[in-house]
């Protein structure tokens, strides 16, 4: 028997997953990730993640850092690790350094990439990773008197030769080191070198692997979504935030401002959190947006399919009146729909009777997003509609919510209450319950 439910279990997560195999074929996501990432026991599996996306048709950047490698070698040759603000302080010899752990830590995720043995994730995978000179450097300069020497912004990236590069199917692996026209070698900050490639070719994500599960609030909790707008206030708030967080959130709130669709802040510390992030629809971590991945609107035509989806579970189990698919496009002017992250997951109509009074008929909510308030949001939206048709009473038939529509305004009443046209409709058998709420 239990194995009989994990067989059910998997085919039915691996129906869940198709939707995004489908959905992100072809796109272009950035992967950056500190040094520390590579150095935890994590690296092999997070390997064979990487490759399971590149299988599935997704352009890869991945951008490293190297920041405890060059600890090391600061530390191995008895020198200074010096900072300034948020840069290093990178004079000749800690330029060295930086250009050994950089290269070694390049190398070992190559070897990462090219693993192949029978039995693991990545047999049978012919992945080519692509190094070069992609990206273009200019000096820091003096910041508040201290000369910062070999530390570096990113001038230039070399969109096209990536593009190029994906295109072929290849993963572009890019570092924290550029060089200048002038040949110059520069120490830059890996987090915004992948702002800087992920806003050059438009990437559809940015994923910034973290020393957290995300950004949270002061008590610790997660903050699943915010807008680039919330994310700028956390910065300035967040004196809590993790030390990656503190140096990622200001380049993920100016790539999502820059047009990159999404941008990512997951863990990189619990093995599968990429895929997790990537393949389920609450996800792991934290997402921020331009805008909130929120939107209530009125229903048009094109969300026929996905209102089919929510209430066909309700109307099998008899909370809902059944509504055939023709019905629901004719009536289709009538619903308001809640979008998230480009999923209907909460409808409400409004059906006006005569000049006074109007039914809220059709509320559902998706069941994994009850606890969120779409159905508040939903009705208080109802209820500005029905204003707007000049109803002066809303009322509503129930089965199973009674108490739910009580603790908003509504009052039991008996079926005579109801308009004649609704009487003649109404049914017996269901014996649902009328309540009214005048506006």
């Amino acid at each position: 028997m239990s194995e009989e439910l994990s067989s059910a279990n998997f085919v039915a997560w691996f129906r869940s997953v198709a939707p995004y195999v489908n959905l992100f074929r072809g796109k272009t996501f950035v992967i950056a990730f500190g040094g520390k990432a590579i150095s935890g026991p994590l690296a092999r599996t997070l390997a064979y993640d990487v490759n399971l996306l590149a299988a599935l048709g997704i352009r890869l950047v991945l951008v490293h850092g190297a920041r405890p490698q060059i600890e090391e070698e600061l530390q191995e040759k008895g020198l200074p690790s010096l900072y300034h603000g948020r840069y290093r302080v990178t004079d000749a010899a800690a330029l060295d350094c930086v250009i050994d752990a950089v290269g070694s830590v390049s190398l070992e995720i190559e070897a990462l990439l090219s693993q192949g043995l029978p039995d693991t994730p990545m047999a049978n995978s012919t992945i080519r990773v692509v190094g070069g000179n992609f990206i273009t450097a200019k000096p820091v300069g003096v910041l508040d008197g201290v000369d910062m020497q070999y530390a570096g912004n990113v001038r230039k990236i070399d969109a096209d030769g990536i593009r190029a590069q994906l295109g072929i199917g290849n993963i572009v692996l890019l570092s924290c080191i550029g060089a200048s026209p002038t040949g110059e070698i520069f120490n830059l900050a890996m987090e915004e070198v992948a702002e800087s490639a992920a806003i050059s070719v438009g990437a559809d994500k940015l994923l910034f692997l973290t020393d957290s599960c995300g950004a949270t609030d002061v008590d610790g909790s997660l903050l699943d979504e915010l807008t680039a707008d919330a994310a700028e206030r956390l910065i300035r708030q967040g004196d809590w935030l993790s030390t990656d967080l503190k140096r990622y959130l200001p380049c993920a709130v100016r790539a999502s401002r820059a047009g990159v669709g999404r941008v990512h802040l997951i863990d990189y510390n619990e093995d599968g959190t990429l895929l997790r992030e990537l393949f389920s629809r609450d996800g792991v971590g934290t997402i921020i947006s331009r805008e909130s991945l929120e939107r209530l609107r009125d229903a048009r035509p094109d969300d026929i399919g996905g209102l089919v989806a929510l209430i066909e579970p309700l109307e099998e189990d008899g909370t809902l009146v059944r509504r055939s698919r023709e019905l629901l496009e004719r009536e289709i002017g009538h619903f308001s729909v809640i979008e998230h992250d480009g999923m209907i997951v909460g409808c409400a109509a409004i059906y006006p009777y005569g000049e006074a009074q109007g039914e809220l008929a059709c509320l559902a909510v998706h069941p994994r997003y009850r606890r969120w308030g779409y159905g508040e949001q939903l009705m208080k939206r109802i209820e500005t509609r029905a204003r707007g048709l000049g109803v002066q009473q809303l009322f509503v038939l129930t089965t199973v919510t009674s108490h739910w529509f009580k603790e908003r305004g509504f009052v039991e009443a008996t079926v005579a209450a109801l308009p004649s046209e609704k009487r003649l409709v109404y049914n017996l058998q269901r014996r649902s319950k009328v309540f009214i709420k005048p506006l």
